[in-house]
């Protein structure tokens, strides 16, 4: 099966204070449709350039794709005119932002705000337009839709908000929707509904879905596959089930070991120690050095390469050589 969603090699730049730093590092990844891809990682990692270079929101300057490609069902984005690309937006791949709050316009009504994403992409009314977006309304699950059409941003709660957006990017059935940290700040209750909703609209338009997010418990709830993402490369690629059973490199082991686990008594929650690395001071060798307990001296001068070392690829040296 061809995939929906084809990265390649893909490779972001941005001019900094400290010189020109590399944000992605040869980046692949595919999602096919009625796929859901969890792109998992720390804050700073990539997840969202990765993204925003789908959508061809990369700011430039002082941003740059240096490399590397993007198709979207065999048509290749990186280079695309930026009337092509906003013809693409919204009907062939949509994003969920991770703050609806900030990506909302607090002057206009939200029907008004789903009714202009439709009339964009289909040759319909006005009329026509909002009455669909009160009906979407209904389909992401917002009691009253009439009466909340007519409503602002700021007179809903967090999990509204964040079905408006859903509603928006569904609006005109995308086959890649991308969702960047969809339940951020929201109560569990919330975030389990959010995730559900997801899955129901996946079932019915058979859109082929990428899951932003730091939390691996999202990913065990919505992913079939896991791209685990360290400063801006992919380090494993597997399915859930391998990458959440059998995490080969120890950045992963490390995530899934800070989830807290039901019915276990720890004295203090679990952490990986130290911070990802600011871009600029990466160095040579694995990006990963400084806070893994594994490290060997060939870690800090060569670079580890997503490579099959067993179950499924990863780019680390002990897993390639068994000391991990």
């Amino acid at each position: 099966m061809s995939a929906l969603l084809q990265i390649e090699n893909l490779q972001v730049t941005f001019n900094t204070r400290h010189g020109q730093v590399t944000a992605l590092d040869s980046v692949s990844l595919s999602v096919n449709a009625g796929e859901t891809l969890g792109v998992v990682g720390e804050s700073g990692c990539g997840k969202s350039i990765t993204a925003l270079s789908v959508m061809g929101l990369i700011p430039m300057p002082p941003g740059r794709i240096a490399g590397g490609s993007i198709r979207l069902n065999g048509e290749e984005l990186v280079g695309a005119s930026d009337a092509r690309l906003r013809g693409l937006r919204g009907s062939e791949v949509a994003m969920i932002f991770q703050e609806p709050m900030t990506s909302l316009n607090p002057v206009f009504s939200i029907g008004d705000q789903i009714a202009e994403a439709i009339m964009l992409h289909q040759n319909v009314s006005y009329d026509q337009a909002f009455k669909d977006a009160v009906a979407l309304l209904d389909r992401v699950g917002i009691p009253s839709p009439d009466r909340r059409a007519r409503d602002y941003p700021h007179q809903l709660s967090g999990g509204m908000r964040q079905r408006v957006m859903i509603a928006m990017a569904v609006s005109c059935r995308p086959k890649v929707l991308i969702a960047d940290e969809p339940t951020t700040a929201l109560d569990v209750t919330v975030q389990a509904q959010i995730f559900d909703l997801l899955n129901e609209i996946q079932r019915d338009f058979g859109a082929a879905i990428v899951l932003i997010t730091h939390d691996m418990g999202a990913i065990s709830e919505m992913a079939d596959r896991v791209a685990v993402m360290y400063a801006g490369r992919v380090i494993e690629e597997a399915s859930a089930d391998q990458v959440l059973d059998s995490p080969q490199h120890p950045y992963a082991r490390g995530l899934i070991d800070c989830i807290p686990v039901l019915g276990k008594q720890e004295t203090e929650l679990r952490e990986i120690p130290g911070v990802v690395p600011p871009l600029h001071m990466l160095g040579q060798g694995c990006a990963f050095k400084a806070r893994c307990a594994h490290a060997r001296p060939r870690c800090g001068v060569e670079k580890p390469l997503l490579r099959n070392h067993g179950a499924h690829p990863v780019a680390c040296h002990g897993a390639e050589e068994g000391w991990v």
